[in-house]
């Protein structure tokens, strides 16, 4: 993998990030409240949902 691609996959990821809070800050700061009132396991499982489907993703369409 070159560098462009990282650099593509990085710039892609903060495209999307920043979608929600630029087209809607108000529902963004109520879902940022929202997950401040979660418990560490479900944060810690959500975190490990995303990085096991960013896993299939990367197997299946990085060969």
């Amino acid at each position: 993998m070159s560098s462009d691609v990282l650099w593509l996959a990085l710039g892609l990821v903060l495209v999307l990030e920043g979608l929600y809070p630029f087209v809607s800050p108000q529902g963004w700061r109520k879902l940022f409240a929202q997950l401040l009132q979660l418990k560490d396991e479900q944060v810690r499982g959500t975190g490990l949902v995303c990085i096991l489907v960013g896993l299939v993703l990367i197997w299946a369409f990085g060969r």
